[in-house]
């Protein structure tokens, strides 16, 4: 028997747009980044501030309907949405403010990394993101935060000062070290779990341009690109981010146009010191193995945190797995080459990204994100425009996965992590997984928010 709820009480307490699927805007509203998702909830909520999250949360609370929060949309198993219950999305809570004296920046929970990077570029100022202009700054910061300044000023949880909170039972917390420090604790790296986080508030470092680098080598040279990275990314200084990828090569200027639509192995390199230095920090990759095509270039850093954005259109079809690993031994380099080379579509995302350096100067219990001395997090991000090839390339990274899995960390990073992963909760938190249970008991013991990589305050023994 299904319970009719009205959503008129919602409705006159929000300021901003309450969607259901008699608005014209309803199918926009309801759609999240990955095209593979296709849920109908009762009402999207276009939170215009604070006080729409809080009227969203208590509405879903008491009328007992599944909630969801979406901030830039890109959970890849669609978190952001569901079906027949509510979504506060974040959406227009986009702002940042800038505090250059004090080298930090507040951010609106429905920000984006292009919203962030473009507003502190003035100031010279900037923070670890993702790779993607589009991502939201929140599920990627809750989540861990890895990006391309991670070597250097670590991951983007770990450059969190403070957050404004809104929990399941409608208030308003400050989480800080000084302010419900345990909260705190659980939101970097914990993810959605503990609340709806409406405000950021980061440190920010002294990055204003870059040197980017974009290498593609022969695939049949993908195990020395592989070898290389594997030793080079210990000493290579902490300014310099950069990650291997399998690549279908795009039709960009660089690439001779005999060479669009082959895989190649590739190095995608960010170097954030000075700019005089690029060229020596490039050229132990350029000796590699002979390059295909190549772009070298100084830009603003926000340039490069968009450079993906055209192969990550919203509407692809898509399907994530995620693994860790504290080294690339010879087994892994053999899955990497085996799968890597059959990267269905140029779309696809298979990257190695380093997460050593800064880092590892994090205390594996000093936040929620427990695999501190993994060296890399490989994401297998299986990515497409057609619906008739879902069967094919999820088992594509199905079996990639698997065959990584030998070579690998037990768990994997939270927001690489499919829908079908929710029984690896347990393992990508390891050792903080308890206090995680405990500080959800705490703050959502009746699990409001669950629409995500869930952690059950009902847990017993860690099941």
């Amino acid at each position: 028997m299904t319970t009719m709820v009205s959503i008129e009480p919602l409705a006159e307490t929000c300021r901003g747009q309450v969607i259901t699927e008699d608005h014209a805007d309803y199918d926009a509203a309801r759609a999240v980044h990955n095209g593979m998702i296709d849920k109908r909830p009762l009402a999207v909520v276009r939170c215009a501030d604070a006080g729409d999250v809080i009227a969203t949360v208590k509405f879903a609370r008491e009328s007992g309907l599944p909630l969801s929060v979406r901030g830039g949309g890109h959970s890849a198993p669609g978190f952001g949405t569901n079906d027949g219950g509510v979504v506060a999305d974040l959406s227009p809570m986009r702002w940042v403010r800038v505090d250059a004296r004090n080298q930090t920046a507040r951010a609106g929970g429905g920000t984006t990394w292009g919203d962030f990077n473009h507003a502190t570029y003035p100031y010279g100022l900037a923070t670890t993101g993702g790779v993607v202009s589009t991502t939201g700054i929140a599920g990627l910061t809750l989540g861990g935060g890895i990006g391309y300044l991670a070597r250097k000023y670590g991951l983007s949880c770990d450059n969190l000062i403070s957050a404004d909170v809104v929990t399941a039972d409608g208030r308003t917390l400050v989480a800080s070290e000084q302010e419900n420090a345990d909260l705190f604790w659980a939101i970097r790296g914990g993810g959605g779990n503990f609340g709806v986080v409406t405000s950021f508030e980061y440190k920010m470092h002294p990055v204003r341009d870059i040197t980017a680098g974009i290498f593609f080598f022969p695939l049949d040279r993908g195990a020395d690109v592989l070898k290389f990275y594997a030793e080079y990314v210990h000493t290579a200084p902490r300014e310099l981010g950069l990650f291997p990828a399998f690549q279908v090569a795009p039709p960009l200027p660089f690439i001779a146009e005999k060479d669009h639509g082959r895989t190649f192995a590739a190095i995608i390199a960010c170097w954030a010191g000075a700019p005089e230095q690029a060229e020596s920090v490039f050229a132990p990759i350029r000796d590699v193995a002979p390059i295909v095509a190549e772009m070298v270039a100084p830009m603003p850093y926000f340039a490069i945190n968009a450079l993906f954005d055209a192969l990550l259109p919203a509407g692809l079809q898509q399907y994530w797995k995620a693994s860790y690993a504290v080294e690339l031994n010879a087994g892994a380099i053999a899955a990497h080459l085996e799968h890597g080379a059959q990267s269905p579509t140029m779309n696809t995302a298979v990257h190695i990204y380093a997460i050593n350096g800064a880092v590892h100067d994090v205390a594996p219990d000093a936040t929620a994100f427990a695999y501190r001395e993994a060296n890399f997090a490989t994401v297998i991000a299986g990515i497409w425009p057609d619906p008739a090839d879902n069967e094919r390339n999820i088992a594509w990274a199905r079996g990639y996965y698997k065959a990584l899995e030998p070579h690998s960390l037990s768990g994997g990073y939270v927001n690489f992590m499919g829908e079908d992963d929710g029984d690896k909760v347990r393992a990508n938190y390891r050792q903080n997984y308890d206090r995680l249970v405990s500080i959800k008991r705490e703050y959502d013991p009746e699990n409001l928010f669950r629409m995500n990589q869930n952690i059950n305050p009902r847990s017993v023994g860690g099941l």
